[in-house]
């Protein structure tokens, strides 16, 4: 456990650490992060999540325990809905972005690279598969429907903006290859790996800058959605895949994602769309501390 925390985890987590004390010390502003962050959400990561998606084997994904986990995210979403929205009497748009708080996980910029550090690309396919359904589908829908709900530009001028998103051209594109057979050129998938590198560091690192700035006060809504996220969800699927699917070699990569601390994109999202981040940003910074011990012993 403690090799795997020093060697694995806490090597990934420096970044985000490191930016976090340089945002403290005003090294770094909270515009040049976001500078940095846009780049790397817009420039970085579509190339990153196109080149796993579209080199993915489908034939080895087990579907029947990813369909699982994709009912634990519906039913672990839904409970963190209603949790902020009728019991911390939060907005409906910010109960919208810490419902999926609860169940998105920094899977593909945290989670993906510790698994390959430990397991190496092959014992790293669960997690692979959760990154290839939670970027094609899950991420995608949430941008989409906090994009409509929103409601502050006419219905086309959303549609314009979704579809010339980089990121949902390039899940669009990967699937849609993959699925026809259709190899990438091999330069192609070097520029593609190459800039996709550079998306975890740099995301990473812009995330600790940005929430530097935030207040980390740990008050009631930030404890409940904390809780939720590092001990329910994770408990959601262990029961799920241990009553449905008993015996799944898979079970231990699905419940060591799921204690992963919250995606930065509920928050990326609240900042884009003007969500306050009271919340959502504390549920980041304590997740991401607090998931350590947990992923360690986990692995």
């Amino acid at each position: 456990m403690l090799q795997v925390l020093t060697h694995n985890i806490l090597p990934v987590f420096a970044i985000l650490a490191i930016g976090f004390l340089m945002g403290r010390r005003k090294t770094f502003s909270s515009d040049e992060a976001r500078t940095v962050n846009r780049v790397a959400f817009l420039t970085l990561q579509p190339p990153l999540i196109f080149a796993l998606l579209s080199s993915l084997d489908f034939g080895t994904i087990r579907f029947g325990a990813l369909a699982i986990y994709l009912l634990c995210e519906v039913l672990g979403f839904l409970l963190g809905y209603a949790v902020a929205r009728y019991l911390f009497r939060r907005d409906h748009l910010e109960s919208w972005l810490l419902g999926m708080a609860v169940v998105f996980v920094n899977s593909l910029l945290y989670i993906w690279p510790i698994s390959v550090l430990i397991y190496g690309e092959t014992g790293a396919l669960p997690i692979t598969a959760i990154v290839a359904l939670d970027s094609s589908i899950v991420f995608a829908f949430f941008i989409i429907t906090t994009e409509m709900m929103a409601g502050r530009e006419s219905p086309l001028t959303s549609l314009k903006k979704l579809t010339s998103n980089p990121i949902l051209i390039g899940i669009f594109l990967a699937v849609l290859l993959n699925l026809a057979g259709i190899s990438v050129p091999e330069p192609i998938m070097t520029a593609a790996r190459f800039a996709g590198a550079a998306a975890a560091p740099l995301t990473l690192f812009a995330l600790g800058v940005i929430l530097s700035g935030q207040a980390a006060k740990p008050s009631l809504p930030v404890v409940g959605i904390t809780a939720m996220k590092l001990f329910l969800f994770p408990a959601l699927v262990f029961v799920a895949l241990n009553v449905l699917a008993p015996g799944n070699s898979w079970a231990d990569r699905f419940v060591l994602n799921a204690a992963g601390p919250s995606g930065a994109m509920a928050f990326s999202l609240a900042l884009l769309h003007g969500v306050r981040t009271d919340v959502i940003a504390p549920v980041v910074i304590w997740t991401s501390a607090l998931s350590l011990l947990s992923l360690a012993w986990l692995a």
